[in-house]
């Protein structure tokens, strides 16, 4: 079933890729879900070869909505961005907080 999920958000990702060429932006909301580690792995590869492609585009951002920390640590790895932001809820309210990718590690 993983190889299968995976699969499906790597068409998804080359279907983006394909007619979303001059968009600025890459959203994926909980990619990892029912991925196992080796898909996980496999998957952070994917989107690394993207951002690293699409870094000479001006106006590119990825946005990435997750709550798997290897997952952030892994995309950290590659050296594309150095930080990335942490939302956490505490008696109803939210907080963002700006962290180095580093401090992950």
């Amino acid at each position: 079933a993983g190889q299968r999920m995976l699969a499906s958000i790597v068409i998804r990702l080359a279907l983006a890729e394909t007619f979303g060429l001059n968009c600025g932006i890459l959203a994926l909301d909980e990619p990892t879900t029912n991925l196992d580690q080796r898909n996980i792995e496999a998957l952070a590869q994917a989107i690394v070869n993207i951002v690293e492609q699409r870094s000479r585009q001006r106006n590119f951002q990825l946005v990435l909505i997750t709550h798997d920390e290897k997952f952030v640590q892994r995309l950290g790895r590659s050296n594309l961005c150095d930080y990335y932001y942490l939302v956490t809820k505490e008696h109803g309210n939210s907080t963002i907080t700006r962290r180095d990718i580093a401090d992950l590690e």
